[in-house]
């Protein structure tokens, strides 16, 4: 199939799913992963997913993750308080551990096993936000910790992943590794707030004196790729480094213009692909016949959440019914488990039967939030 052909179909798919499934109250994403699935080989099989297309993919993950750290406040983030940071630790450890002893006890590999502990730490709240917003208690106690513990949430997901990737590339790992891994994450987001928040709002000052059109975007986007090339010499994952740029430019005078600019390059065309590329590569005829390890794996990430932040929040002297709120709250997983499984499938740690377990709990965990936190919220 021609790559224009092929490009043409993922973003009519992208759209016309996104749009069905916020029709029935669903993240626009889960419609385009399911999108990806049907004209992907699973069902349909018409769309081959080629090279061109794979990298295209590829920029949409980095360009996801630089708007991520756009729209991350990072005045509220250092307000955010003890207790949302407890909620989220807790809510991170206990499904990477359920989820990491759930996989070896189904025989996975100890690589494929972390990365399966890895894709469950976590959190998408749009679709909870969506819900709090309609029923009226997003600026309640529970709505505020719900979304700050989210963010902190993120933050810990992709020091997760960036470990987990390096531990992969190494191969195999002890203690000291495992120090000097963290070291590195430190050391680079140390060096990139330190060094890296000077040096990107001279960037963009200069884009502003060459008067040709989109000038700042396109320096905007420089810096993403820069920081990603940076973080992948580091050995972390370049979305690591697309992540801190992103930080660093929502901290400058730019910002509002060039998250406008990078969304509608974003959700016109890259994020799009990887959102559709995700249902395409997830081979669902291989996952019927593992179907068991699925089901399990998608339990344990929607126990594990719920157990984890509610376990945080009463240790953070919530009353018991708001605890189950907020661990309710935290259970949607989307764009970042996407990205945390994708990572495993381009690095070799998954296969694609492997890839698509985490797919389905991404749609589990979605279709069943809507219910249980309207059923916690109710009296």
């Amino acid at each position: 199939m021609d790559v224009f052909l092929e490009l043409a179909l993922i973003l009519i798919m992208a759209k016309i799913f996104g749009y069905i499934s916020v029709r029935f109250g669903f993240p626009a994403a889960l419609g385009q992963l399911i999108g990806g699935i049907i004209i992907g080989p699973s069902l349909l099989n018409i769309v081959p997913y080629s090279e061109e297309v794979r990298l295209l993919a590829e920029l949409g993950v980095v360009i996801l993750l630089f708007l991520a750290g756009l729209e991350t406040d990072v005045e509220e983030f250092k307000k955010v308080g003890f207790p949302a940071f407890i909620v989220a630790i807790l809510g991170v450890f206990v499904p990477f551990v359920l989820g990491y002893a759930s996989a070896l006890a189904f025989g996975y590999p100890n690589m494929q096993a972390l990365f399966l502990g890895g894709v469950l730490t976590a959190t998408s709240v749009g679709l909870t936000t969506s819900i709090l917003m309609e029923m009226k208690k997003l600026r309640t106690k529970v709505g505020t910790t719900i979304l700050a513990a989210a963010v902190i949430d993120d933050v810990l997901g992709i020091i997760v992943l960036t470990i987990l990737v390096a531990i992969s590339t190494r191969g195999s790992v002890n203690l000291f590794d495992l120090g000097i891994i963290f070291l590195e994450v430190v050391v680079f987001f140390t060096l990139g707030l330190l060094l890296g928040n000077p040096a990107v709002k001279e960037m963009l000052k200069l884009s502003e004196r060459i008067t040709l059109p989109e000038t700042v975007t396109a320096f905007a986007i420089s810096i993403m790729l820069l920081f990603a090339y940076i973080a992948e010499k580091f050995q972390l994952a370049g979305i690591t480094g697309s992540y801190l740029a992103g930080i660093l430019v929502a901290m400058t005078e730019e910002a509002r213009e060039i998250t406008n600019k990078i969304m509608t390059i974003g959700y016109s065309l890259f994020i799009l692909i990887f959102l559709v590329s995700i249902g395409i590569e997830s081979d669902l005829h291989v996952l019927l016949h593992a179907s068991l390890f699925a089901i399990v794996y998608a339990v344990v990430g929607i126990v594990g959440k719920v157990v984890g932040c509610s376990l945080g929040a009463l240790l953070v002297k919530f009353k018991p019914k708001e605890a189950l709120q907020v661990g309710v709250g935290m259970i949607p997983r989307m764009e970042v488990a996407l990205i945390m499984a994708n990572i495993g499938l381009r690095e070799g740690v998954f296969t694609r039967d492997v890839f698509s377990i985490p797919v389905v709990m991404v749609v589990v965990t979605t279709l069943v939030t809507p219910f249980l936190l309207k059923l916690a919220f109710s009296k």
